[in-house]
């Protein structure tokens, strides 16, 4: 069983396992790491721990020292100039008229090059603006596309619940999430209600779906019609997951009661269940977005 230490790297909620090798480490202290990008600085998030094989990625890249002093001060350095070289970034991509929203902008550890992120609706000819970019900035740039998705885990921000945005707070990979989720729930399907700040569907969607489908394979249908624990018969008019009850529509000549009965005293359940009227062929994240906008 390998020895790893965890590795967090700017503000993302993704931990990474690298040696642990005999460095010293507490919580939270800087080191400097080897990675598929270079060499890079990032916190420690998991103290040296011993790791099934099973758990970690083969071949595992070293640490290589905890972060001395110069290199906090270079940190800091590049923390300082990001917010001048932001603006300078803007006023090149707004001169060059090309159809791209810069994001953030990041020097590598070594300072050599610049990496800045940007979302565009399709693919965008940068070839002059990074001409530009090398010419202000005397580095090299990368200039690098990311997604809806990418850009709210990148900023975070304060998502309609009133909580932090999960996939900047916590979650280390994107939920699975479609439509159907919010259909299991008994959900508007207003884009407005349902969707993020990056205007995706809600990652928190899927966090209870398992629960919705099991409860309404136990569910009838809307518009069954149920005998109850009192003999009586009705219409389901709505359910409940949550509270596991039913609405039922009793008819009694002129006289018509709506009742909310529990699910255990639906005697007669009818055909089917409330899963059946789950269909996964409505609206798309595209069109979702598309009815936003």
């Amino acid at each position: 069983m390998p020895k790893v230490v965890g590795i967090k790297f700017k503000k993302t909620a993704k931990v990474y396992y690298f040696e642990a090798g005999n460095h010293k480490y507490t919580m939270g202290c800087g080191v400097i790491a080897e990675t598929a990008r270079g060499t890079e600085y990032g916190t420690v998030a998991m103290l040296p721990t011993d790791v099934s094989d099973s758990e970690v990625v083969q071949p595992l890249k070293p640490i290589l020292r905890v972060a001395t002093e110069k290199d906090e001060a270079k940190i800091r350095e590049f923390e300082a100039k990001h917010d001048e070289t932001f603006r300078i970034a803007a006023e090149k991509i707004e001169q060059s008229k090309l159809e791209m929203k810069l994001v953030d902008v990041e020097y590598t550890f070594d300072g050599s090059k610049l990496v800045i992120y940007f979302t565009a609706d399709g693919r965008v000819d940068f070839r002059e603006l990074v001409k530009e970019l090398a010419s202000a900035f005397k580095k090299r740039i990368e200039l690098r596309q990311i997604g809806a998705r990418d850009e709210c885990k990148m900023l975070g921000g304060i998502a309609p619940c009133g909580r932090a945005c999960c996939c900047s707070d916590h979650m280390s990979e994107y939920a699975h999430v479609t439509i159907k989720m919010a259909k299991n729930q008994n959900l508007s399907l207003n884009p407005t209600k349902i969707s993020g700040l990056c205007g995706r569907l809600m990652c928190c969607l899927a966090y209870e779906n398992a629960h919705y489908v099991e409860t309404n394979k136990k569910m009838p249908k809307v518009g069954a019609t149920v005998t109850t624990a009192d003999k009586r018969s009705g219409v389901v008019t709505a359910i409940n997951q949550l509270k596991e009850t039913v609405r039922v529509k009793y008819e009694s000549g002129e006289k018509i009661e709506f009742l909310d009965v529990p699910l255990s005293d639906v005697v007669s359940k009818g055909k089917g269940s409330a899963l059946d009227d789950v269909k996964d062929d409505a609206m798309t994240d595209a069109e979702i977005k598309k009815l936003i906008d």
